[in-house]
């Protein structure tokens, strides 16, 4: 369990205990307190320190987390609050918080009619009405698309990975002639370029199967979920979009962006590894470190004339063939004449 979750579970339990009209407590008391809630919660032993327990008193006195706690030490030795209607959970908020909460609220708002958020509708309605939120138009835009081909199966993913169900999954791909039937292990919903994919376990090895491509899904309740527990944001640190190939070692990318648009690249970085070599006025040198993949090839040929690619030789030669092949394509091109 994170530690996040173990210090709220911590100032929940000692905000009961302070808040206590018929008990008194020392600070032994609340340390086996906190020490009961966690194992309530984890279910094995979970012993919390003094020092812990102290310094979480400490926090809710100050104004950290905007609790600001009359915790008072009465008798030299048991722990209350002073002003016997306190908790933690009837903190009031100002005139700043309203506004960040309204802001959230009109962001969360264009969520409501896509079928995964849906259960939020209630939530978002009772923040609205409790934040006496305005009905202003969202100034803040999402790109969405919920006519995407697909999305009517998050549902059934999203829920089979929590569970951690096996699924059958009738699938074709663009290269497919035929459908073909694959059981995985779903561990991932990944959304790029405004599409959704699945990342999964089949037959021993990582796949990413397009929700497009699905055309009917079911649990088997007949095999063991297999968990690879991957964490999203070390499985796809090496690479740009969803394509990871096991075992593949991350390249340098040396390329060189035009002036005009150098300015682009260097305030949205193609990833995350992403360095200057050079500049001049002609143009920017660029470095990233990712796997080679369709998905990067694709951006990079996004930027037409502007970018260069240096190294590697295998990617520039690449580069180099299929912009040869669209110029032939446009050479070629018969365009009907209008009416």
């Amino acid at each position: 369990m994170s530690s996040n979750k173990n210090a709220l579970i911590r100032y929940k339990t000692l905000d009961k205990c302070l808040k206590n009209k018929y008990r008194k407590y020392t600070l032994e008391d609340l340390i086996d307190e906190c020490s009961e809630a966690l194992f309530e919660f984890e279910g094995k032993e979970s012993y919390v320190s003094k020092r812990t327990v102290q310094l979480d008193l400490q926090n809710m006195r100050s104004e950290k987390f905007g609790y600001e706690a009359p915790i008072e030490v009465y008798e030299r030795k048991y722990y209350r609050y002073s002003d016997p209607e306190y908790s933690i959970h009837n903190i009031s908020v100002n005139e700043s918080d309203l506004k960040a909460m309204n802001n959230a609220v009109q962001i969360l708002k264009q969520f409501k009619d896509f079928s995964m958020f849906k259960e939020m509708n209630g939530v978002i309605q009772k923040l609205e009405d409790s934040i006496h939120a305005s009905s202003q138009k969202s100034i803040i835009h999402l790109d969405k698309n919920e006519q995407l081909k697909g999305l009517e199966h998050i549902d059934i993913l999203y829920e089979s990975i929590i569970n951690k169900k096996v699924l059958k999954i009738l699938y074709k791909s663009f290269t497919a002639r035929e459908s073909n039937t694959y059981t995985v292990h779903p561990q991932l919903l990944k959304e790029f370029n405004n599409r959704w994919f699945l990342i999964c376990l089949y037959k021993q090895k990582m796949y990413n199967l397009a929700l497009d491509r699905m055309e009917r899904i079911e649990t088997d309740d007949t095999l063991s979920f297999i968990d690879k527990e991957l964490d999203g944001d070390e499985y796809f640190k090496d690479i740009v979009g969803v394509t990871v190939s096991e075992g593949i070692v991350p390249r340098n990318v040396i390329f060189w962006v035009d002036s005009g648009n150098a300015p682009y690249v260097k305030t949205k970085p193609l990833h995350k590894s992403q360095e200057i070599l050079r500049e001049d006025h002609e143009g920017t040198l660029f470095k990233i470190c990712v796997q080679i993949n369709f998905e990067l090839e694709r951006l990079l040929l996004g930027f037409g004339d502007s970018l260069v690619v240096h190294k590697p030789q295998k990617l520039r030669r690449k580069m180099e063939e299929k912009f040869n092949a669209g110029s032939k394509n446009y050479q070629n091109l018969v365009v009907p004449e209008e009416n």
